[in-house]
Order: structure tokens, then C-alpha cells, then sequence
């Protein structure tokens, strides 16, 4: 009876790591996975209906009559917004909230065309409806600044302000002088109109030319604009944040504590400090992972730099606290401090208590050593001797002078 209660034990410790592993992944890429393959998906649906008859199409493009019936295909907005659905799926796996307000705006662009074209759309209704419910669930999880989405919202508009200007231009060609007649007249008078340079050679005639020509050069205005502002503007601005940022974060480094290092007690003394409102800077190696949080104020850098420790704002610190991993470190950095900055206190970590004699030969205001606290309370605990606050602070704070 034991060995299969021990096997459903194993067998159910198993079952609900699995669990926890599912959980962990979908918490960490699952909704956004879902809601970029539902817009793929929503995409696909759209186009499906449009591949025999671009294929038939495509083979004679060179034909007026064909070109003209390409055209009445694409004025609509179907094909256009299956590539925009595609794209902005890429979007929404880098959790972009350009690429999530987009989608929404095609997902329900596309329900209302599905709604029309029911019973045949209404496996397009589900797909859209299901994509739309995903993206005002999860919406909180869309809220990265993403420059790859912006490039796919660029290339998305100016894609579709192109093929709207050479379809137009076909649609619309016999009132220009000369007419367009052709693919490569078209393309090139929609360039050259959505450029705004107008070199005068092709001239709208109608009332109906003019005024498709007059929207083309508003649109490629508000499309280039609207692009320059989406990809170039946050690549600008983060440069200036950071850049401000750090001024800010430099001047505002004063009466603080200082961390050097990124061990576990490294972590432990940050949140500590932090949980009694105390502003900290922390200095971590460039070369390893920070465990701290995004809002810890973090400085890379190497801290046993006088440049490094100037930024952490070492000279103007209430104290500093070597934590790192390596004791030899620690007694360098306190030799790093004390030149920079003589009278800031230091505090030593020694995480072998064999190395505490070595650590005091470079006059550590402080040495924090663990173990000789952990050992020590232990044998007091063994034989009933009293622990008072004294004791604790003396085993805790080894005084080095």
C-alpha cells in the first residue's frame, strides 16, 4: 500500500510543477502570444477570400482592363487591413501599445465588415470578436513604447498610402493629361505627389482628378509627419530622458546610502533600507545580471572606479556599504572609498569569517559579518546565556578600532 501512495505523491508533485511551469510561462508570454496569433489569424481569414482571384489578376497586370479590376478589389479596405493585421501581430509579442490601439482600431474595423457579409463571415465575426475580448482583458499588458512597432505602423501607412495612390491614379487616370494607363505612371505620379513636388509634367484635368489629387498630397503630408513623429520621436526623446534622467539622478544623490555589489545581501539591505523611505544607490558590475528591481537607482560601472563612485554620489553619501561577493573585492572597494571620499562611513560585508582579520587591516568603519553572529547566538541559544541588544550589536557591528 505504501508504494502506490508514494508513486501518486511523485506522480502528483510532478503534475503540479508542470502546472506551475504552464502558469509561469503564460503569466510571462502568454497573452500577448495569443492576441499576436489571433490577429494573424483575423489577417489570414480577410485575405483568404482574395488569393485565386489576385493570382488571376496578377498574370495580366499589364492589361488596362485587369488593372482596373485589381482596383476594384483593393479600394477596398479588406486586403489592406489583412496586412495590417499580420503586421501588427509582431507588434503585440513586443507587447507594444501602438501595435495593441491599432489592432483594436482593424479588429473592430473588421468585425463590422465580417457583421455585413454574414452567414458567409462567421468564422471572420469569431475570429475578430475573440482578438478584440483578448485585447481589452490583457490591455494592461500592452504598455511598452516599441520602436519595431512604430517601424511597422510606418510601414504600414506609408504601404497603404501607396497602394491608395497608384489605384487612384489608375482609377482616375483618363482625367489627367497624359492619361495613366499603366502600373509604373501610376507609381510614379503617386511618389511624386505624395512628396509634394509636383514637377507639373502629369496634370489633373477633372474636378474628380483634382480632388484625388488634393487628398493624396494631404495624406502623404499627415502619414510622413505621423511617421517621422512615431519612429524618429521616441528615439529622440528616450535619448533626451536619459540623458535628463541622469543629470536629475546625479544632482539628487546627496544624504543617501550607497550599495556596492549585487549579492543576496546586497538585495536584502536595498529593500530594507528602501521599506524605511531612505534614498539608495546601488553600484552593480557591468559584466553580470542586476537582481534589483526597474526602479532601484542603479549605477554599472566597476566600484572600485573613482568615476563610478562619483556618480553613485559617494562623496555626499551617509554611508556606504560593501556587499559584494568576494571578500577581496569588498576590501578594495573600502580602500576606493576612503581615497575618493575620507570621511564617509564604510561598512564592510566579510562573507568568510575567515577573512574578517583581513578585512580590518584596511580600516573599515564598520564589518558586518553574519556568521560569527549566526555561530555565536547559537551557542548562547545552546546553553541559555542571555542575548540583549548589546551582544546582538557587538557581534553584529565587529568594531574596528
Amino acid at each position: 500500500m505504501a508504494a502506490p501512495r508514494v508513486y501518486a505523491n511523485v506522480v502528483r508533485e510532478r503534475f503540479a510543477h508542470l502546472l506551475a511551469r504552464v502558469r509561469e510561462t503564460w503569466n510571462r508570454a502568454g497573452p500577448q502570444a495569443l492576441a499576436a496569433l489571433l490577429a494573424a489569424l483575423a489577417g489570414a481569414l480577410v485575405m483568404r477570400p482574395q488569393f485565386a482571384y489576385l493570382g488571376r489578376s496578377l498574370q495580366a497586370l499589364n492589361t488596362p482592363d485587369q488593372v482596373l479590376q485589381l482596383a476594384d478589389v483593393m479600394v477596398l479596405p479588406r486586403m489592406l487591413l489583412a496586412v495590417g493585421l499580420v503586421l501588427m501581430a509582431f507588434g503585440l509579442l513586443a507587447r507594444s501599445r501602438l501595435a495593441w490601439v491599432m489592432t483594436l482600431l482593424l479588429g473592430l474595423l473588421d468585425l463590422g465588415l465580417a457583421l455585413v457579409a454574414l452567414p458567409a463571415g462567421l468564422t471572420g465575426v469569431a475570429a475578430s470578436a475573440l482578438l478584440l475580448l483578448v485585447l481589452l482583458v490583457y490591455a494592461r499588458r500592452f504598455d511598452r513604447s516599441s520602436l519595431a512597432a512604430g517601424s511597422l505602423f510606418a510601414l504600414l501607412s506609408i504601404g497603404s498610402l501607396l497602394v491608395y495612390g497608384m489605384l487612384g491614379s489608375l482609377w482616375f487616370g483618363g482625367g489627367y493629361a497624359p492619361p495613366i494607363r499603366d502600373l509604373g505612371t501610376a507609381l510614379y505620379y503617386a511618389i511624386e505627389t505624395m512628396s509634394t513636388v509636383g514637377y507639373g509634367d502629369i496634370v489633373p484635368r477633372t474636378l474628380d482628378a483634382r480632388m484625388f489629387t488634393v487628398s493624396l498630397i494631404v495624406l502623404g503630408i499627415t502619414v510622413f509627419a505621423t511617421t517621422l513623429s512615431v519612429v524618429i520621436g521616441p528615439v529622440v526623446g528616450g535619448s533626451i530622458k536619459r540623458a535628463l534622467e541622469g543629470r536629475m539622478h546625479k544632482q539628487q544623490r546627496r544624504n543617501h546610502y550607497v550599495i556596492l555589489g549585487r549579492s543576496a545581501l546586497a538585495l536584502t539591505a536595498w529593500q530594507a533600507l528602501r521599506q524605511r523611505g531612505v534614498p539608495v544607490t546601488v553600484v552593480v558590475a557591468a559584466d553580470v545580471a542586476s537582481p534589483f528591481p526597474p526602479e532601484a537607482d542603479v549605477v554599472v560601472g566597476d566600484a572600485t572606479s573613482n568615476e563610478v563612485l562619483e556618480e553613485a554620489g559617494v562623496p555626499h553619501a551617509r554611508a556606504v556599504l560593501t556587499l559584494r561577493d568576494d571578500d577581496a573585492e569588498n576590501a578594495f572597494a573600502v580602500l576606493a572609498v576612503k581615497e575618493l571620499a575620507p570621511g564617509v562611513r564604510t561598512i564592510a560585508g566579510v562573507n568568510d569569517a575567515r577573512h574578517v582579520a583581513k578585512i580590518r587591516r584596511v580600516q573599515p568603519d564598520m564589518l558586518f559579518a553574519p556568521q560569527l553572529l549566526g555561530s555565536d547566538l547559537l551557542v548562547r541559544s545552546l546553553f541559555n546565556e542571555p542575548i540583549d541588544n548589546e551582544t546582538v550589536a557587538r557581534l553584529l557591528f565587529a568594531q574596528t578600532d
